[in-house]
């Protein structure tokens, strides 16, 4: 039997258990700082101090050190290290800024082949040419110096974060009146009345996904086996078939979408999907499309075909760089995650059923989708 402890029990306000238990289960709090609120959880459930060790996974003398802080000064204080005078710095505040102007370059700059930094590859440059550069402090830099300089201005130079060049100087504008046109749809939608969702005006959402994979196997699926295999076999091998383009348009007040699948995205594709709305909706409404600037929506072939409609479509261009704008984007997402994910057919052919079965059922029960915050701030 484990001997108890002589020292007193901890109590806890409601508070005090709410934050415990909150940074006990953090991801982002400091590690110590979690093993230390998993103690004094434990120790307030009166749990033995051998077993606090093996759940918290901290020595005996850390948990002695922070049940003590605890009983002396409350809970707050046994997730802290006691104050004490720090040495003065041997890295001064001019080594740490080489460091990090170094780290906003990148390595090809200083005659290597890598394309980004490494912490090996930072502190290894930085002994080697800090201490000519007037910083001899750095002539024994580890990896783990180089993070904390670098932690504390919260760089990361070993990572990539993709970003968009706004290159439309109307990028605002064009982005309003798209916002505009969709919170006139949410209006429509909630005014009309039941059985009759086409207004006058009907929007639509249209753009092509291309690149579609038309991927065969080599050798056969294995189904998962209780107790054998619990997921899907696949084989690493595989054939490409080439790809398809999926040519959609997403009706804003139904969530129907219409849907045509080719080998190509051209004029003469895209006019063929026109083609189809012309004929699927009535005659007296106006259709406006909300699209991108591709090529084939703006080519001589298709403006030829929406002159000899007139009045028939209005276009409302998303801004260029701004696809995420345009809401069909949202049911190709729902597509990728759904009958396209791990798809694999052994024709071109059946690819194309396949999708079109895939909208199909979507369709079956359709989902209007909403653009919901329009007061967006372009940074």
């Amino acid at each position: 039997m484990a001997r108890k402890t002589k020292r007193a029990k901890l109590k806890l306000t409601i508070e005090q258990q709410l934050k415990l238990e909150q940074l006990s289960t953090s991801r982002k709090a400091p590690l110590r700082e979690v093993q230390r609120a998993q103690v004094l959880l434990h120790y307030a459930d009166e749990i033995p101090i051998s077993q606090i060790q093996k759940l918290a996974n901290v020595s005996r003398p850390t948990i002695y050190k922070c049940i003590d802080k605890a009983l002396a000064a409350g809970a707050d204080a046994g997730l802290k290290d006691y104050y004490h005078r720090p040495f003065n710095p041997t890295i001064d505040d001019a080594a740490k800024t080489w460091v990090i102007n170094l780290a906003c370059t990148k390595p090809k700059d200083h005659g290597l082949a890598a394309e980004l930094w490494t912490y090996s590859e930072l502190a290894k440059h930085t002994r080697k040419n800090a201490p000519p550069a007037g910083h001899p402090s750095l002539s024994k830099a580890a990896k783990a110096t180089v993070w904390r300089i670098l932690s504390s201005n919260e760089l990361q130079p070993h990572k990539i974060k993709y970003y968009l060049e706004r290159r439309d100087p109307d990028f605002e504008q064009k982005m309003q009146e798209v916002l505009m046109v969709y919170q006139e749809v949410n209006l429509q939608n909630y005014q009309a009345p039941a059985g009759n969702m086409h207004p006058g005006m009907i929007t639509v959402s249209v753009d092509e996904k291309p690149g579609v994979q038309a991927i065969n196997n080599v050798a056969p699926d294995l189904p998962p086996k209780p107790g054998k295999h619990k997921s899907v076999g696949r084989d690493y091998e595989y054939k490409r078939l080439g790809t398809v383009s999926i040519l959609a348009a997403l009706d804003l007040h139904t969530g129907k979408i219409i849907a045509q699948v080719h080998d190509r995205h051209r004029s003469r594709e895209f006019i063929e999907l026109l083609k189809e709305l012309d004929a699927y909706y009535p005659k007296e409404n106006t259709v406006r499309v909300v699209l991108d600037n591709h090529s084939a929506h703006i080519s001589k072939e298709t403006m030829k075909y929406l002159a000899s409609r007139p009045g028939r479509f209005v276009y409302v261009h998303t801004p260029k760089h701004g696809s995420w704008l345009n809401l069909i984007e949202t049911a190709f997402s729902k597509m990728a995650r759904t009958f396209l994910r791990h798809i694999r057919v052994s024709s071109k052919e059946e690819l194309k059923e396949r999708i079109l079965k895939g909208i199909k059922e979507i369709n079956s029960a359709p989902v209007v989708y909403r653009w919901k915050k329009f007061d967006l701030e372009v940074a």
